[in-house]
């Protein structure tokens, strides 16, 4: 009698996946392993386990930049424990290890069958490289778990040296074996392959040499292994710069196309309106209460260039500069980034919303759609990137001058490639020599090359709000800027004056005494009035150069005991594993 074996349903988030028959409940092993649909139809399920549309969006509500309304209890002193982490969930790997250890059909060409193999093991490669960023050490795996998961109840953890050795030979062999070299964007294919290995390959070279950790690997191996990849997808790779017809709209086109934009995405989760299949962008980036109201702050706004190239700071009166001036002559991406000056939606004129948005002034727009349509519910169909061209570009450039052999050719075809895409016209074909001393002062005081400085900035504004951002404190030992860093925002000459943002002749806004009642002037209709200070629970301030501040009462928190650079492993998983060790700094029940 043949076995019967559950076969997952697709993931419907990847909607372009061209099933050509339904799935099926359950079939045969011979039905799902011994034929290339079956194999088709059951590795699609495996894209439910990698990063979703809305964790792409969402992803860097904790960051040092990221000003919002509640804080992560992960940044709220004694707040988070092993008693309520969570994230030590091992159901999708067996799902993967499934397909590797049954793909054996003699009925099918060694190539379909390591093609569908080598598909697997990049699944299993970004499941583990979550999973050794989020706790370090993790149990590593090879073989389908039983249905109880009893072997991973009792494993213990391998060490992250074990670990990423298997993960690049996972992405090694993905890249070897995988047949599809192209795609709508929605799939992976050999290049996704390498373009996950770029990443990793920089997290952990970076981890190892800023945290000192002494493994048998060096850290500039994984730096060549970064630049190794890069190199290939560079060199012969369908990818390049999405650059438009417009450099004001190049960059964020990625963020609201419907379809992938497959000049330069890599990788995207796509959405259907016909198949009712759609994410909620518009509705957490705009709303008072169903997002946090996520608005970047000033530090991070500062470090993005003028067009000419020069820091925006060595303009002699930045600090006093209100929200017009500011965003004036500015990389074009500031304005693909916020609200800025110009920007409307359903033909009229949007400002930073104060009303019920802002809280700083800097309000993102990166992923929302510009018709008001979208704001109130899940309505958005625009494809969300997970991984783009440009993050390579920015893995390899880094990289490579982590092992000091950048070049003048090399920062011309990468930061010199995205700065030229973003309209900033000089400084793009040869290396900087000047430290910026805001740069480094305000977020990276321990890099003293102008080079590494400007990869560092390059970064933190390209990938702005794709949710690598704590990730890359991580790795860089900077956890403190989480605590930090200034959550200021724009300039405000006055108290009770009425402010015209956009300077389109219309009064937006007025900021007022909060230990007062109302504003003393009188106050148009449709003008948004912003208490400062007054009552303990109004954490909407002013600094006393006349910058806002939001939450400044809010204590921030990163231990000096830096054991956030690492969640806990849940308590739970410890009381089932006897073999199972805490990570440093978090309490172990045992």
């Amino acid at each position: 009698m043949k076995r019967l074996i559950y076969v997952p349903i697709v993931a419907l988030l990847f909607s372009s996946c061209e099933l050509n028959e339904l799935p099926k409940a359950s079939a045969t092993e011979e039905d799902v392993f011994g034929t290339e649909s079956g194999l088709k139809n059951y590795s699609n399920s495996f894209y439910r386990n990698i990063t979703s549309g809305s964790d792409a969006f969402k992803g860097d509500a904790m960051a040092d930049y990221s000003a919002v309304n509640n804080l992560n209890d992960f940044m709220v002193g004694g707040a988070y424990s092993a008693e309520i982490s969570s994230g030590w969930s091992w159901s999708a790997l067996r799902n993967i290890n499934q397909l590797i250890a049954k793909c054996n059909s003699p009925k099918l060409s060694d190539a379909v069958k390591n093609n569908y193999i080598g598909v697997a093991r990049f699944f299993r490669a970004w499941f583990y490289y979550e999973k050794v960023v989020r706790f370090g050490d993790v149990p590593w795996v090879d073989h389908p778990l039983a249905v109880d998961e009893t072997d991973i109840l009792k494993a213990p953890r391998d060490s992250r040296e074990v670990v990423m050795k298997h993960i690049m030979e996972d992405l090694d062999f993905a890249y070897a074996n995988i047949t599809n070299t192209g795609g709508d964007g929605s799939t992976i294919n050999k290049w996704t392959a390498l373009g996950l290995k770029s990443r990793v390959a920089l997290f952990e070279g970076t981890f190892r040499k800023y945290h000192n950790v002494n493994l048998s690997t060096k850290p500039e191996s994984f730096f060549q292994l970064a630049v190794d990849a890069g190199k290939i997808l560079m060199e012969s790779g369908p990818y390049g710069l999405n650059i438009g017809t417009d450099p004001k709209t190049s960059q964020r086109q990625l963020f609201i196309s419907n379809a992938p934009v497959t000049k330069e995405v890599m990788l995207a989760v796509t959405f259907s309106k016909d198949l009712a299949i759609l994410n909620d962008a518009n509705w957490w980036w705009t709303s008072a209460t169903y997002g946090p109201r996520l608005s970047l702050v000033r530090p991070f706004i500062n470090t993005i260039l003028n067009v000419d190239g020069t820091p925006y700071t060595d303009r002699p009166n930045f600090q006093t500069e209100e929200f017009y001036e500011e965003c004036q002559n500015r990389d074009l991406r500031l304005s693909q980034l916020i609200r800025t000056p110009g920007y409307s939606r359903n033909g009229q004129a949007a400002p930073p919303n104060f009303t019920s948005f802002t809280y700083t002034g800097y309000q993102p727009i990166k992923y929302t759609l510009d018709d008001s349509y979208y704001d109130n519910a899940a309505y958005n169909t625009n494809a969300v990137p997970l991984m783009r061209y440009a993050e390579v570009l920015l893995n390899y450039a880094e990289a490579k001058q982590e092992l000091g052999t950048f070049t003048d050719a090399d920062w011309s075809k990468t930061i010199g490639a995205l700065r030229s895409r973003a309209g900033i016209t000089s400084g793009t074909n040869t290396l900087p020599t000047k430290v910026d001393s805001y740069l480094k002062n305000t977020f990276f005081p321990e890099i003293n090359s102008p080079v590494l400085l400007e990869i560092r900035r390059e970064r933190q504004v390209e990938l702005a709000l794709e949710g690598f951002r704590f990730n890359d404190l991580k790795r860089w030992k900077l956890g403190p800027l989480m605590a930090n860093l200034p959550w200021t925002g724009i300039y405000i000459p006055a108290l009770d004056k009425l402010i015209d943002i956009d300077h389109n002749g219309t009064p937006d806004v007025v900021f007022y005494d909060g230990s007062k009642s109302a504003p003393s002037i009188t106050v148009p209709a449709g003008v948004a009035k912003v208490a400062i200070g007054g009552k303990s629970t109004n954490f909407q301030t002013m600094t006393s150069d006349n910058h806002l501040e939001w939450f400044k009462a809010v204590k921030r928190n990163w231990d000096d005991n830096n054991r956030q650079y690492l969640y806990p492993i849940p308590s739970a998983a410890i009381v089932l594993n006897e073999n199972l060790t805490q990570n440093p700094g978090w309490s172990n029940l045992k």
